[in-house]
């Protein structure tokens, strides 16, 4: 099966009040148990690359790594970038295959973040790729992007149909509290479903996204503190919340953060029963294992997409 972009996917998932993961990847191993644990469970997906994943393992190496896991799977799989932010690197991922781009004109002034939208929203049609655009701000740290809690903001309701009427984008995320990175909450999580709610209403059918949705799981955190990591407090959303969005207007759930804990949880454990271990295959394979169990978990008990493919 050949990449899909993420409209049939999305009206399925709308339709079906499920969501489809959004996995970010990095390199073969992490490429091999997202997708074999998708074929497993016959589940549609969406494989997110950013920029610094992009200058880190080469455009064309991680190309190849999803063609092989197309012909492993055939499944449908969209190649999606993250959080794009400028023309030229959507254009760029457009050319060299991309099947989705996200254009993340969230920090410029919403007449700014119009414009850059719709220019990236334009040249992509004309490609067949679908764009994701954002209204509001996450707080947290993943790769390039670090947004201060204080410069983070809900997104507005009341902004959301003139957005998307005049951008022309095929989904929008937007900010009800999720946050990026590890550390993003100081008690429990309060996700604004008011907004989500009044955002589905004003945007009926239309598929929303959510970012900074690991739910950095507690065991994966006392494994890496156990054998020598930092990670006092680390917090994320409850997998009942992610649940409750799903089978509302969200079509798109982000997975960063847990599938990097989940890589270096099981690498430090190996390392600390084996300090002499140099085989890379005896570290980074049970690794793999472990974001295999992990994906499979999201897709069947928080996502709902298993099944869906």
């Amino acid at each position: 099966m050949p990449l899909v972009n993420t409209v049939d996917m999305f009206k399925k998932a709308y339709e079906g009040g499920y969501a489809i993961g959004a996995f970010n990847v990095n390199n073969m191993e992490i490429i091999q148990g997202i997708t074999e644990a998708a074929k497993e469970v016959n589940a549609p997906l969406i494989l997110q690359v950013s920029a610094g994943a992009r200058k880190y393992a080469n455009h064309t190496y991680l190309m190849k790594l999803i063609e092989a896991a197309m012909i492993e799977t055939d499944l449908p799989i969209a190649v999606h970038l993250d959080h794009g932010d400028s023309f030229e690197l959507c254009k760029s991922c457009i050319d060299g295959g991309f099947t989705s781009v996200m254009i993340d004109g969230s920090h410029l002034p919403f007449e700014e973040n119009i414009a850059l939208t719709k220019q990236v929203v334009e040249y992509a049609h004309a490609h067949g790729v679908t764009v994701e655009g954002e209204l509001g701000r996450l707080a947290g740290v993943e790769d390039d992007i670090k947004v201060s809690a204080e410069d983070s903001c809900y997104t507005k309701p009341e902004e959301v149909e003139e957005f998307v009427s005049r951008t022309g984008v095929d989904s929008l995320a937007i900010a009800i509290g999720t946050s990026h990175g590890a550390f993003k909450f100081t008690g429990e999580a309060k996700l604004r479903f008011d907004i989500l709610e009044e955002v589905g209403k004003r945007l009926p059918g239309f598929p929303i996204v959510l970012h900074g949705a690991s739910s950095v799981i507690p065991e994966y955190v006392d494994t890496i503190n156990k054998f020598g990591g930092s990670m006092p407090g680390a917090k994320g959303v409850p997998e009942e919340m992610l649940r409750k969005a799903a089978s509302m207007a969200v079509c798109k759930i982000n997975i960063d953060s847990d599938l990097r804990l989940a890589m270096t949880a099981t690498v430090r454990k190996v390392f600390s029963e084996s300090p002499a271990e140099f085989d890379p295959r005896k570290y980074l394979g049970p690794a793999r294992e472990e974001i295999k169990k992990l994906v499979k978990n999201k897709i069947v008990n928080v996502l709902g997409c298993d099944g869906k493919a």
